[in-house]
This record gives C-alpha cells, sequence and structure tokens, in this order.
C-alpha cells in the first residue's frame, strides 16, 4: 500500500513510519517539523519526508495514497492546556478536514490515533470501547469530537478506524520526557528522586511506541470489513496500573533511586482503566512484545547509553511545552503555531 503518515516526525512518529515501511509498504511522512532538534541519538527516519502543515493540505496532495495513518496533533493535556483553541484548530477541526481531502481524493483508509484520554474521569472500572467520553481537557475533547465528525464520513469507499492508545512509553528519536513511564524513570536516572507529582493513586493505561506501530499496521493490513468504522483501545488490558505502582517499578529498576512525592501533590482527576480485549480478539495478529518493566529497563539503558543529566531531560528538548514557548519567545512559531522563520532543512532519507 501507498501510505501517508502524518506527524511522522514525532515521538510516535518516528518509530511508526519506519516499521510500516519495514512491513514492505510504501511510506511517505508528513511533519511540520516542530520537534526536529529533539533528538535522542540517530537523527535519521528512513522514509520520503514532506515539510508541511496538516492545516494546508489540499486534496491534491493526497491523491494516489490507499491509506493515511493520521498520528500530527498537539500531543498533551499540558501542551493543549496553553492554546485551547490552537488545539481545536488543529487536533479537531484539521483533522476533520483531512478525512474529508481524503475521500475526496480517493483514499478508501483513514487510521486515526485517537488516545484513551477522552474517557477523562472514569475510577476504577475496567473501560470498553462503548464505554462514555468524559474528557476534562482541550486534548481528550478533541479526540472526542474527530472521531464523532469523521465517523459519519464512512461508507463503501471511506473507511475509518479509530484507534485510541494507551499512554505511550518508549525510547524513540524523538523522546518525551512528559509522559509518566518516560518521566518516572529519566528523573530517578538523573536525580535519584522517582517523583510522584499527584497522590499516585490514578490509574493509567500503558503501551509501548513498537507496540502501537504493531496496532496501526495490523488495522492497515486487515481486511476492511473487520475494522470499519471500528474503534478499538491500543494496548494489552493488564498493563493498567496506578503511578504509585509505576513509581515502585522504577525503585527497583534504578539503582539508588527512591520513591518521593512532590510536595502539594494532589489526587490527579484524570484517572481509567481500559479493556484492550477487542483489539486482540479482532486482530489476534496483533502481538504486542513489550511490558512496563521491560520498557522501564530500556529507558533507562538508553539514557545511561546517553550520559542524559537532568539540565537535558528537563529542559527544553525532551518537555513539549518548554520547546514550543522557546520557539515562540525566539520569535520562530506565532501564537498559532504557525513558523515565521523557516526552520532549518530536515535531514530525511527516502526508504528504499
Amino acid at each position: 500500500m501507498r501510505v501517508l503518515i502524518t506527524g511522522h516526525n514525532g515521538y510516535i512518529g518516528s518509530v511508526l513510519a519506519p516499521f510500516i515501511a519495514a512491513a514492505g509498504h510504501s511510506v511517505v511522512g508528513l511533519d511540520t517539523y516542530l520537534f526536529e532538534d529533539c533528538s535522542l541519538g540517530e537523527d535519521t527516519i528512513a522514509v520520503e519526508s514532506r515539510r508541511g502543515d496538516v492545516r494546508d493540505v489540499r486534496t491534491s496532495d493526497l491523491r494516489g495514497f490507499d491509506a493515511i495513518v493520521h498520528l500530527a496533533a498537539l500531543s498533551n493535556d499540558p501542551l493543549g492546556n496553553v492554546n485551547p483553541g490552537c488545539t481545536y484548530d488543529i487536533n479537531h477541526l484539521a483533522s476533520v478536514r483531512l478525512a474529508e481531502l481524503a475521500k475526496e481524493a480517493g483514499v478508501s483508509r483513514f487510521l486515526f490515533a485517537s488516545s484513551c484520554s477522552l474517557y477523562g474521569v472514569a475510577g476504577d472500572e475496567l473501560l470498553t470501547e462503548n464505554a462514555a467520553f468524559n474528557p476534562i481537557t482541550p486534548y481528550g475533547e478533541s479526540k472526542v469530537r474527530v472521531e464523532q465528525d469523521v465517523a459519519p464520513l464512512a461508507d463503501d469507499r471511506f473507511s475509518p478506524t479509530f484507534l485510541r492508545n494507551a499512554t505511550a512509553y518508549g525510547v524513540s528519536p524523538r523522546l518525551r520526557a512528559d509522559i509518566v513511564v518516560n518521566n518516572l524513570v529519566g528523573v530517578a536516572y538523573t536525580t535519584g528522586d522517582v517523583l510522584i507529582q499527584s497522590d499516585g493513586t490514578p490509574w493509567r493505561p500503558l503501551v509501548h511506541i513498537e507496540d502501537i506501530a504493531r496496532a496501526f499496521l495490523a488495522v492497515l493490513e486487515a481486511p476492511r470489513e473487520i475494522v470499519h468504522n471500528q474503534a478499538f483501545n491500543v494496548g494489552r488490558t493488564e498493563e493498567n496500573y496506578r503511578v504509585r505502582d509505576l513509581a515502585e517499578m522504577v525503585q527497583q529498576i534504578v539503582p539508588g533511586s527512591r520513591v518521593r512525592y512532590a510536595a502539594g501533590g494532589g489526587p490527579d482527576p484524570r484517572c481509567y482503566r481500559v479493556n484492550c480485549d477487542k483489539l486482540a480478539r479482532v486482530l489476534p495478529q496483533f502481538q504486542p512484545q513489550w511490558t512496563v518493566p521491560a520498557g522501564m529497563r530500556e529507558l533507562h539503558e538508553a539514557f545511561r547509553r546517553h550520559g542524559l543529566t537532568e539540565e537535558q531531560f528537563l529542559g527544553d528538548r525532551y518537555l513539549r511545552i518548554k520547546h514550543i514557548l522557546k520557539l515562540q519567545a525566539e520569535g520562530r512559531l506565532d501564537a498559532s503555531l504557525r513558523w515565521t522563520r523557516a526552520p532549518r532543512t530536515a535531514t530525511v532519507e527516502v526508504a528504499s
């Protein structure tokens, strides 16, 4: 298949795009390259790449593709809260417009990177895909709106699938320090503290980025009729953890580290457990390979290998919100997250 992947230069995309290409598909990436300077180690993503904003895509840009994997979005709650209007413009309106243009261009498959954040506040119950939406952030709300607006576009010619990713973790060329497992391991490695920012009670469903890539590939290659206009929780049901339990795991993996609670850290209202059995049942070819402890060991080894420091880990390279604010302070990005000064040319390779 000829596949367009938006956001291919981001945290998930820089792992997913080469993974899809390695499976034999012809991959083209589209990215605005907000985070091209945020690399950890090797800085090459070996797929054909285009520089552009998903808000500016035209129908002609999409002709000739069999499928679109749509990852491009403002990627977490703190960043989404900085400018909620911009979050909705990019995450919601641009996503729906992309789906509409894809249908017009004759693209038959549309895989949307949704999120378990749309469940929001849910307590201890295991949630299936039929659970009610209860988002409490612009990011989570934007995912709900896309699913609700794109689903009615489905017909015999256009087949969307909504992959509700659990909270990602793992090593990536575009490392993020602002997601729970990566943050706990990174802070423990660089400071000695396994720092819990809440009271430790919230539940989080977790999934390694390589297993997210495996899920997208399984949906991409699945018979159309079994994934048509369907939503899937992406992860494994047994990989739901309380934050305090994650901290205890990190303490066992990072030598000399100790669990510490941040002063003033109260309950986090974002609390949800997710049932991922539907994905395993409908797509048995999806075989996740990672567990949270294995991912923590992978992260610890990567941080050790690269000699990561506290200043680097908690600076403006790996914390998305700090990086965006830096670019704006330098006058390189405007309030709507459009480039005002051309970014440097990205280093890209075309996959053979």
